[in-house]
């Protein structure tokens, strides 16, 4: 045990002494857990924890249709504040959202002429596009309404938009939560773990299978070999050494993501972190595997960067995996990757219990195995 200690020891000693690795555990990390999330943040826009968006409506004497403008503005997340003109003093008093609507509109929609409407935002390009998207259907849900009441309910008024409002559905749509979860999660709640375990991956793939090739091609293994150190204990402290490596990248991205971002963990933090321990177990004896088998040390981080960046892509650490085509889907569900995802999805986004995980972690640590054993059998002094 004391030779694996010493191995171990001094692997973590000499990782953490490269530039390169301290810029990809510590700095890289929460850049990406700001850049990601800010970008994939505003989807939750105005529908976090029941809150609707504020949205300034600029219409001078809008008429009865202001109240069934409203209606449909409010189903669609929105808080309507209705000014009939806009005093802008500076950037910092200019409202986020800005609907403005023509003249008069109740009184052009009467004598059927046409009504324009232009949406103004100050959100990002994502979030933008969302809040389009919402403004339309509020506003064409509000036109069907008019072209409805006016056929069914009399002339158009504000009593015929009233009796319409006040008929029974025929079709109604029950919404409810998918988990525990009544909030929708913000974008760093994906981000931040997608991140983390990607980095995970990268920083063990990289750097500690790039290091194995330099100790092989210097001799120094072979150094190793004729000491009093068996080859198990050698592989062994290898492992360590880079399950260690994989504990810190992880601790580091938990502690910047709670205290830095405000990541909320869900209920089960315990059992996150045992997932995250299979993971780096993965990690681990993937990184050592890779160190066996690659031939120079260019070799090494080359395809260490292009399988961390595929197996991140493709199994759901960019972007949730649901917005993805089914075929990658289905992928996901083959990586390790995928399986990681899935199970802190389960536990963070939905707040599901323990055993809804157990399958990710058996998997993961069959998995450690497995490429545990292939770099048992590859490994070799020179």
């Amino acid at each position: 045990m004391r030779n694996i200690i010493f191995i171990a020891w001094q692997d973590v000693r000499n990782q953490l002494r490269q530039g390169s690795t301290l810029l990809w555990m510590f700095l890289m990390p929460p850049i990406f857990f700001y850049f990601i999330g800010t970008v994939t943040g505003g989807f939750s826009s105005g529908l976090r924890g029941g809150q609707a968006a504020p949205i300034t409506i600029v219409a001078v004497s809008p008429g009865f249709l202001k109240d069934q403008i409203d209606l449909r503005l409010t189903d669609n997340d929105f808080a309507p504040e209705w000014v009939e003109s806009l005093v802008v003093t500076d950037e910092a008093s200019a409202p986020v959202r800005t609907l403005l609507f023509d003249a008069n509109m109740s009184d052009r929609i009467l004598a059927e002429e046409q009504v324009q409407a232009s949406f103004e935002t100050k959100a990002n390009a994502l979030t933008r596009e969302f809040e389009e998207i919402r403004i339309q259907r509020a506003l064409y849900t509000a036109l069907a309404d008019i072209v409805i009441a006016d056929a069914t309910a009399g002339p158009l008024s504000a009593g015929a938009l009233l009796t319409l409002n006040n008929a029974p559905r025929v079709w109604q749509l029950d919404v409810s939560p998918a988990g525990e979860r009544l909030e929708i999660p913000s974008g760093f709640e994906q981000a931040i773990p997608g991140i983390l375990v990607m980095f995970t991956i990268l920083v063990l793939l990289t750097s500690s299978g790039t290091m194995l090739v330099q100790e092989r091609t210097q001799g120094l293994l072979r150094r190793l070999a004729s000491a009093p150190i068996s080859k198990a204990e050698v592989i062994a402290g290898k492992w360590d050494g880079r399950m260690v490596l994989a504990a810190i990248q992880i601790s580091v991205a938990l502690i910047i993501g709670t205290f830095l971002f405000k990541m909320n963990w869900g209920p089960n933090l315990g059992i996150v972190m045992l997932v995250l321990v299979a993971w780096g177990g993965f990690c681990a004896s993937a990184g050592l595997w890779l160190g066996t088998v690659a031939k120079t040390e260019a070799q090494a981080g080359g395809l260490g960067v292009l399988t961390a960046n595929a197996l991140a892509a493709l199994g759901g650490c960019w972007w949730p995996i649901e917005v993805t085509p089914d075929w990658m889907q289905f992928v996901q569900k083959l990586l390790p990757t995928g399986w990681t995802m899935d199970a802190l999805h389960k536990l963070i986004s939905f707040q599901a219990g323990p055993q809804s995980v157990i399958p990710n972690v058996v998997m993961l640590v069959a998995a450690a195995a497995v490429f545990g054993w292939l770099a048992v059998r590859n490994f070799r002094y020179e």
